[in-house]
């Protein structure tokens, strides 16, 4: 196994303020995500790959070369899963809301270009694509408010500046657009989900898409989010413009 260091860049807190103030005035744009997570990573990225790196888990992705990305873009092996199981739940949900898993690539595709480690490039990658699996096994929606609670969910997980910075500046937003609604309870109630649960990018997400989804949910000690379900009003009010359908193979 590779035992390269990374130099991790400096960070970069004007560049992560432009861009959240851009994310504020465009939730839709993803780009402005990946910016803050590169202009924010410190030491955190480096800390979670050498925890992924040394479990077994971890070992076995590296050693044989997977690609997630392979896996979540063969819609057809995903659809023909049973139902109730995490791969057709997350291709359903990816349907309904008229995204695919390389929409997050074309979103990111510049953000990381100096990666000499091919281990940690793929480390990289691999989070990078869980996004929307966080999405569905959490039960946190693709509405302003839901990305909150996961990006919320993510700090808790990964202890990475740049979450801590979005959802801060997410429940504040919409704390301003909301008076009145639990908006910061929610936010908080993801972070304690995520320290709570189990490590997500750590896991063999191949081999649970494959699984209940409930039994998944049970595994890693996903609770149903109350605290967020809660606020139906600001769900349906933060809900993205509709997207054109994911094209049908």
């Amino acid at each position: 196994m590779a035992t390269q260091t990374f130099q991790h860049p400096p960070m970069e807190f004007r560049t992560a303020w432009r861009a959240l103030q851009a994310l504020i005035e465009d939730p839709e744009d993803t780009v402005q995500v990946f910016k803050i997570m590169r202009a924010l990573t410190g030491k955190s990225l480096w800390k979670q790959y050498v925890k992924f790196r040394n479990s077994t888990t971890g070992q076995k992705i590296l050693n044989e070369k997977r690609d997630l990305l392979t896996t979540l873009a063969d819609r057809d092996a995903l659809r023909r899963l049973p139902e109730g199981t995490l791969g057709k739940t997350y291709i359903d949900f990816m349907e309904r809301e008229g995204i695919t898993a390389e929409g997050l690539v074309e979103a990111s595709e510049e953000t990381y270009t100096e990666f000499t480690d091919k281990d940690l490039e793929r480390y990289v990658m691999r989070t990078r694509e869980m996004h929307d699996l966080w999405h569905v096994v959490t039960g946190y929606g693709r509405d302003g408010l839901g990305e909150v609670c996961v990006v919320a969910f993510s700090y808790g997980q990964t202890k990475s500046l740049g979450f801590a910075a979005i959802a801060l500046m997410g429940a504040y937003h919409f704390r301003q657009l909301f008076p009145g609604s639990s908006i910061f309870r929610a936010a908080w109630t993801a972070y304690r989900a995520g320290c709570k649960a189990k490590w997500f990018p750590g896991l063999d997400w191949e081999y649970l898409l494959t699984q209940s989804l409930d039994e998944v949910r049970r595994d890693l000690r996903i609770s149903k989010p109350t605290d967020y379900l809660a606020l139906e009003h600001v769900i349906r009010e933060t809900r993205p413009a509709p997207a054109m359908p994911a094209a049908a193979e």
